[in-house]
């Protein structure tokens, strides 16, 4: 599957100022990577967010979010978000900062060779 290149751009100018990003393709997307834990990605034309199952379950409040089911069984700790949640800038930067906020939390990773 495909991934939006406009909202991966997007997602990258939002995440510009922080510190170890890293891209990683998966999930028939492209990944960010923060400090070598997952954050967020794009899938299609959503956004996919890595918030932990507590901010997970707070994000599945919004109407434009729904649960990550890639492998067609709901993954708790992630969410898609659809493109009506991601209209402004501000909103994007709000999801994006939620996931990389989590995954800053998490013990870092050491980086896989030959992995950008």
């Amino acid at each position: 599957m495909a991934y939006n290149e406009s909202l991966a751009e997007r997602v990258r100018a939002a995440l510009a100022r922080r510190r170890g990003v890293t891209e990683r393709k998966m999930f028939g997307g492209i990944c960010f990577m923060v400090n070598g834990n997952m954050a967020c990605g794009v899938s299609g034309n959503d956004l996919m967010l890595r918030l932990g199952e507590e901010g997970a379950t707070s994000a599945l409040e919004d109407r434009n979010t729904r649960p990550m089911d890639f492998t067609g069984k709901a993954m708790k700790t992630m969410v898609y978000v659809t493109p009506e949640g991601l209209a402004s800038d501000g909103q994007l930067r709000s999801w994006v900062d939620r996931a990389a906020r989590f995954a800053h939390s998490l013990p870092p990773k050491e980086a896989r060779a030959g992995k950008s």
